[in-house]
């Protein structure tokens, strides 16, 4: 089903993390997308089947031309699209500490305005928006943590896909284990199909190395152990706003054990609908 969430309220109140979240939960996301362009935007997200859940982020930034949005926004919500707007607030102590933590300037200040200021301006510019929004959402006492847990509670089952994306890859520890992973799993311990004959110039992708491996024993429990560990870990990582989570598999070179191993992964969380990419780090390297 098509679904468009607009975004929108004050500088610093948590838009951005807000648009983040919905781009992990499977939302095609625009910041900042010009008023003008947002119904010819959204009518292409109803005929497209690649995109069914979009997520728009309208502020103050659009200057004079956000005095449309409003007329904009009832257009739409008339249409056959879905639309919830959300407004993100914020007490102006909050926005002030922010904006002196990370040392950025307020969209609306310049050199004559102070920071009291530009909040006035944008609040008094926000709030025919701010009437019109389906949730109004303060974080003033909120950490990225909890807001973010917050939208993906509430969202999670609309978008595309829920929990964190898990990124499988296979790598050889004489080139060097990857800096990436999250965690890291040494399968050395298997016996090694370079020295089987007939398997030294094949690799992990191939039926021949994987009916090698599943047909010993170890493998298949130590399998068992390993997918048990992710399908618990990974509902947790979800729920701790996680979006990202890379496993690394090794062996000696990266050719046999470890892409094998990392396939017969992938079939796993396959299955569980998790969504997930693979990569052979190291296969064809010598």
């Amino acid at each position: 089903m098509n679904q468009l969430i607009v975004i929108t309220g004050l500088s610093g109140s948590g838009k951005s993390l807000a648009a983040g979240c919905f781009e992990d939960l499977g939302y095609f996301c625009v910041d900042n997308l010009p008023v003008a362009m947002i119904q010819p935007f959204c009518d292409l997200i109803q005929r497209s089947e690649q995109t069914p859940l979009a997520a728009l982020v309208v502020d103050a930034r659009g200057g004079g031309s956000l005095r449309e949005f409003p007329a904009t926004l009832e257009r739409l919500r008339e249409g056959k699209l879905p639309v919830t707007m959300l407004f993100f607030d914020c007490s102006d102590e909050v926005l002030k500490r922010r904006y002196s933590e990370t040392r950025r300037p307020h969209p609306l200040s310049h050199e004559t305005t102070t920071l009291d200021e530009a909040l006035a301006a944008e609040r008094a510019t926000l709030a025919p928006l701010r009437e019109t929004s389906d949730r109004i959402i303060d974080t003033t006492h909120y950490t990225s943590h909890e807001l973010r847990s917050i939208i993906n509670n509430a969202y999670a089952a609309e978008g595309a896909h829920g929990g964190p994306k898990v990124n499988l890859v296979s790598f050889g520890f004489k080139h060097g284990p990857p800096a990436e992973a999250d965690l890291l799993f040494d399968v050395r311990f298997l016996p090694n199909p370079y020295f089987v004959d007939g398997l030294r110039e094949l690799d992990g992708t191939g039926p021949e190395v994987q009916g090698f491996l599943d047909d010993i024993e170890l493998t298949g429990e130590f399998f068992e152990r390993l997918t048990s560990f992710l399908d618990f870990l990974i509902p947790h990582y979800a729920a701790e706003g996680k979006s990202y989570l890379t496993v690394a598999i090794g062996c000696t070179g990266g050719k046999h054990r470890s892409v094998a191993l990392v396939e017969k992964l992938g079939a796993h969380l396959g299955g569980r609908e998790v969504r997930f990419t693979t990569r052979h780090r190291d296969l064809g390297k010598e």
